[in-house]
């Protein structure tokens, strides 16, 4: 998570100097004890879910049942490593109390990994027990004989659980665990500030998810930093429907409420349908987002109340800056959007009148380098707007400074020297600097395409393709050329009841002077939902092994454009054949198979 900000927007409230902003206590066991004992913060509410409500004083009660819980079933000699494997419920925040009451560590659990995947996240973390619920628990089934947990440290929670839930199959009651645990404070020495609180896993969108370290001292300076910069206080309530799991809603989320007294509403799982009536319902002042969820917000039919809501600022990452300005004009929110990962460790400076897409000015520290970490050039632009040296201007972002916050990935020791390498953290994303030091994102460090040996980011071209009437979502990506090298393929999901007009289409994209000729998509692929993480972040590497093959993308119309073709047109089975048959006969039969 970076330190920038963009606004835009209406109801902005100054935040308070940083002085008059509280400080987080010595460690987070003692954050919550204070909550519990300041009469004024106790009585106040916390979490909210639904009808139901714990006030600070309710919340730290339940955690102290819960550090009883975990303290009573630690087994020696291993790390003190909790796995949680739940949608957005209150157990979870109880969770991350409880473990900040004993010093031990929160594993997120994706919901979306399964198989093999999900028992390495287990496994890679030493994860020594488990709380999930009947929803997830077919999750755990086939890996459950594979896991290294001991007896009785797996337990299932039904006090959520909707009513269409599986009866439990695998694991002990919670219930009954928690009221064997007790009440009262589980009388260990303090953690430090320095110890594990979460082990916080990276979307994956390009390769195996890596575990990011957030110590306490992390998360209570990250929560009392998102404080100062967004202008929260006690009475402010935090709408949090992006996953616990991930570091945006944990910091951004939830973090600022404990730091300052206020309160977060949760929903299980963010539903853009239901967005606005949940903001409405818990009066929510503020809301956390990464990905695409704007967008899928935006796509919701218009009303006139629209901005008759209690939000007044939102913050996260990867919104466009045509989704940024017309959510906040529909909502009348200030939108906050900030480049920034897991990990953190690279900051850059907003400010007003930056040119559109720029995430911010650099300092000194930030730069953008090739592999072997020789600085760019700055980028040029040509008449049209273009830009016109990607191949030596575009590179990865990193800070010279050093990790910054970033506290390293657990268990995996190439992970991180490959991110601090040189003394520097290298970010993993790509971008490029104009000549007056704005900083743009270019996407991932496997988002390259290469066609007719020219390099490009697909960041670029996602942005244009956005901007297209009817498209909710664009995704830019490179797959074979049945010759060398790539091709461009873009993957829409469009507004309800689009239609694909091959010639109109062909004719927008000829018409954006930011897509040169190379840029230009040969493939389309309409859809109507990407492959996503749990955060919304769209799954490339799915989208490259499906290519173009019609029996790997599901009845999606494919779209076609040859060399000099005015329209695209549908890709047919004949068509598909051909191209196979050009990709063997040119020895490339591999790159079809991939």
């Amino acid at each position: 998570m970076s330190d920038t900000a963009v606004t835009t927007g209406a109801k902005r409230r100054d935040a308070p100097a940083p002085g008059a902003a509280p400080l987080p206590a010595a460690n987070a066991a003692a954050l919550l004890r204070r909550n519990a004992s300041d009469a004024d913060i106790a009585r106040r509410p916390a979490v909210r879910f639904g009808e139901r409500v714990w006030t600070h004083g309710d919340y730290v009660a339940e955690c102290r049942r819960w550090a009883n819980l975990f303290v009573s079933r630690r087994p020696a000699g291993r790390p003190f490593h909790v796995g949680v494997l739940l949608d957005n419920v209150p157990d979870y925040l109880f969770a991350l109390g409880g473990a900040a009451l004993c010093g031990a560590a929160i594993v997120g659990l994706n919901h979306t990994r399964r198989g093999e995947s999900l028992l390495r996240d287990i496994t890679h973390t030493d994860v020594a027990m488990i709380v999930t619920e009947p929803r997830h628990q077919p999750l755990l089934e086939p890996i459950v004989d594979q896991l290294d947990v001991p007896e009785g440290n797996l337990w299932v929670s039904r006090r959520f659980a909707g009513s269409g839930d599986p009866q439990p199959r695998v694991g002990g009651s919670l219930e009954e665990a928690l009221a064997d645990a007790g009440d009262g404070d589980p009388g260990v020495d303090d953690p430090s500030p320095d110890s594990i609180w979460a082990l916080v896993f990276t979307s994956g969108t390009s390769d195996a998810p890596k575990a990011v370290i957030c110590t306490q001292r992390r998360i209570m300076v990250t929560g009392n930093r998102m404080g100062i910069m967004l202008g929260l206080g006690p009475d402010d309530v935090g709408y949090v429907s992006m996953p616990l799991f991930h570091s945006n809603a944990v910091m951004v989320g939830w973090a600022p409420s404990i730091v300052y007294g206020g309160s977060v509403g949760l929903a299980r799982r963010f539903s853009a349908s239901r967005w606005l009536d949940d903001v409405r319902r818990y009066g929510a002042t503020y809301f956390n987002y990464t990905g695409k969820p704007l967008s899928y917000i935006l796509d919701t039919p218009a009303r006139p109340d629209d901005a008759d809501n209690t939000l007044r600022i939102a913050f996260g990452n990867e919104g466009s800056p045509q989704v940024v300005d017309t959510f906040s004009a529909r909502f009348g929110v200030e939108v906050v959007d900030a480049f920034g990962a897991t990990e953190g460790g690279v900051a850059v400076n907003r400010e007003p009148g930056m040119p559109p897409g720029a995430m911010g000015r650099v300092g000194d520290a930030v730069k953008v380098v090739d592999e072997d970490g020789r600085f760019l050039p700055p980028a040029r632009f040509d008449t049209a707007g273009r830009l016109a040296n990607a191949e030596e201007c575009v590179g990865e972002i990193v800070s010279t400074a050093g990790a910054g916050p970033f506290e390293g990935y657990y268990n995996n020791p190439e992970a991180n020297a490959r991110a601090t390498r040189r003394g520097w953290y290298w970010s993993g994303d790509l971008g490029y600097v104009d000549p007056e030091g704005y900083l743009y994102f270019a996407g991932r460090t496997a988002e390259w395409i290469r066609v007719d040996g020219e390099n490009f980011p697909a960041g670029p071209i996602e942005s244009a393709l956005s901007l297209y009437p009817d498209v909710v979502v664009a995704a830019a990506y490179g797959v074979p050329d049945e010759q060398a090298g790539d091709q461009v393929m873009a993957c829409l999901v469009l507004r309800d009841g689009a239609r694909t007009d091959g010639a109109a289409l062909a004719a927008w994209i000829d018409a954006q002077n930011e897509l040169a000729p190379k840029w230009r998509p040969r493939y389309i692929r309409v859809t109507s939902s990407m492959p996503v993480t749990a955060t919304n972040k769209i799954v490339k590497r799915t989208l490259v092994h499906q290519k173009f093959r019609s029996d790997r993308t599901g009845g999606d119309e494919i779209f076609f454009r040859g060399r000099g073709d005015p329209a695209y047109r549908r890709l047919t089975t004949e068509d598909e054949r051909q191209l196979e048959a050009s990709f063997t006969a040119a020895g490339r039969q591999r790159f079809w198979d991939l």
